[in-house]
């Protein structure tokens, strides 16, 4: 859990977001000054009513301040360091059940595809904090909408031109979880909230209490001949025995203010809505390098033998890994391996483990179809990048607090969504002297379904990464492109109707849109 300098929020955002180009040279590194870790003995801001307009209208955003706006894909055939042209800058892998299997008799078959997409995300801060209250404890989330939308990019034969067609929609809204407020009780909350009888019957009959309000313990004491009596806490003298605790029902003026206190597990969360029956909440934070959480350089990604890390593959281990492993990995930097493209037989392929993963392998999208995040990294290739800062979160923590996912019956029937990985890189890249935001992401969904002829469950990931940044800061002839399928598409159109022509043949599409 982070926090910032109180001072540095006051108007930061708003002062930033207002800024000429001029004034926002730095803007990354003046959104990032002042963070450090919360700690427990860190001070603790008191709620008072009267204050409630102040707090909220000063809400902190944290990073995600940077968001606010309208981004759409970067290609990376605009770099010039990059000499592997795309249709678009989006690389999504899309592993789904094979038609007629079941996972009680015909079990690991499976389905891959993937594909190039462009992609719309806006995001729009909301205005003054949301408040939850939790008595003692309050907390003011700075929220950001968002809303995504995306299309795969296909040649179709026979066309010369491009062909896209929707296979995503999403919306949800991450929200910055730091600013926590103590809230003691205090006379007048409590006159306001009480709603008893100020007289108890039943603490007069049984203990022998005869106030009025009882808002602390009783005790039982006794005399030398071991008569018992009760008394309030607060007449209890230091070194005398009780024996019985009678807890108070009711509060006193700054009950509240010793504790416990609550310090978020995590800064940030993300809540989002896929139109295929799937809900998500994943928790997460800024990930530091060392004591920084900006960091200054480029992103870094692997090359050679070190790209073959299964976590950032299509292919999961439980998948049988191609045969290959850390120890014995397959290089994506060198064209793929010779028994790719042959055809396999029970002779050199014991075990149909090759056959079962050469289709993604053997894809034209290769090394991005088996490790799509190094489209990300080819992207940078040549970029001057200033500084960034790196959003790690998920739907299952190893401990703590948990996110989580929530499927309709369908879903988890046939398909089940287990885990949501995501990264998100906030990038301050110099060209032509001027600093442009980008944004990079990668998002790894795992599904479990089939089993394996063992009966093991197999994991199946699906990717996507692309590369983003503000719609007026991407070359015209792309914008041109971006602005016809976005913003100037028919009405009506869905996710299965291609925005340029009636009919063509659509992709394989997001993976619930397979079937």
């Amino acid at each position: 859990m982070l926090k910032r300098k109180k001072e540095i929020i006051q108007d930061l955002n708003a002062r930033l977001l207002k800024a000429s180009p001029e004034e926002q040279k730095g803007y990354l590194a003046q959104l990032m000054d002042g963070y450090s870790k919360l700690l427990i003995d860190d001070p603790v801001r008191p709620f008072r009513e009267e204050n409630l307009n102040e707090i909220a209208n000063n809400v902190d955003y944290g990073v995600l301040a940077a968001l606010d706006g309208t981004w759409v894909s970067y290609n990376a055939n605009y770099n010039k360091n990059t000499d592997r042209p795309s249709l678009g800058s989006g690389i999504h892998t899309t592993i789904m059940p094979s038609p007629g299997t079941n996972q009680n008799t015909i079990p690991g078959k499976f389905s891959f595809d993937t594909e190039e997409y462009i992609e719309k995300l806006t995001f729009e801060i909301v205005p003054g904090g949301v408040r939850n209250r939790g008595g003692a404890t309050e907390l003011f989330c700075g929220a950001v909408k968002y809303d995504q939308t995306i299309k795969s990019v296909n040649k179709v034969e026979g066309q010369s031109e491009l062909q896209y067609a929707g296979i995503h929609e999403e919306n949800g809204m991450y929200l910055w979880l730091s600013d926590v407020y103590n809230y003691a009780a205090t006379e007048e909350t409590i006159k306001k909230d009480r709603g008893i009888h100020a007289f108890s019957q039943e603490d007069y009959q049984n203990y022998g209490y005869k106030g009025e309000y009882r808002n602390e313990p009783l005790v039982e004491v006794k005399d030398e001949n071991g008569n018992s009596s009760y008394i309030l806490l607060s007449q209890l003298k230091e070194g005398q025995q009780y024996y019985e605790i009678i807890p108070a029902q009711e509060i006193k003026p700054m009950d509240g203010i010793t504790g416990p206190y609550f310090i978020p597990d995590y800064s940030i969360s993300r809540s989002g809505v896929i139109p295929h029956g799937s809900t998500i909440t994943l928790l997460g934070d800024i990930a530091p390098s060392g004591s920084n959480y900006l960091i200054s350089g480029a992103p870094q990604f692997p090359y050679g033998d070190a790209t073959w890390d299964p976590p950032y593959l299509a292919i999961s281990p439980t998948m049988g890994g191609a045969g290959a492993s850390v120890t014995n990995p397959i290089n994506l930097d060198e064209p793929a391996p010779a028994w790719v493209h042959e055809t396999l037989t029970d002779e050199n392929d014991p075990g149909s483990n090759k056959i079962y993963t050469q289709r993604i392998l053997a894809d034209e999208l290769y090394p991005y179809c088996v490790r799509p995040d190094m489209r990300l990294r080819d992207t940078l290739s040549g970029q001057n990048v200033a500084n960034y800062v790196l959003i790690q979160m998920s739907s299952k923590m190893k401990t703590g607090a948990q996110g989580g996912i929530l499927n309709v019956p369908f879903v988890n029937r046939f398909v089940p969504t287990v885990e949501v990985d995501f990264r998100l890189w906030i990038e301050t890249v110099i060209e032509d002297g001027k600093e442009i935001l980008q944004l990079q992401y990668e998002q790894i969904i795992f599904f479990e379904f089939d089993f394996g002829n063992d009966g093991g469950t197999t994991s199946w990931p699906h990717i996507q990464v692309n590369t983003l940044r503000k719609i007026e800061d991407i070359p015209a002839d792309q914008r041109k492109i971006i602005e016809e399928q976005f913003f100037n598409a028919p009405s009506g159109m869905s996710m299965t109707t291609p925005a340029s022509i009636e009919s063509v043949n659509l992709p394989s599409g997001c993976p619930y849109h397979k079937g």
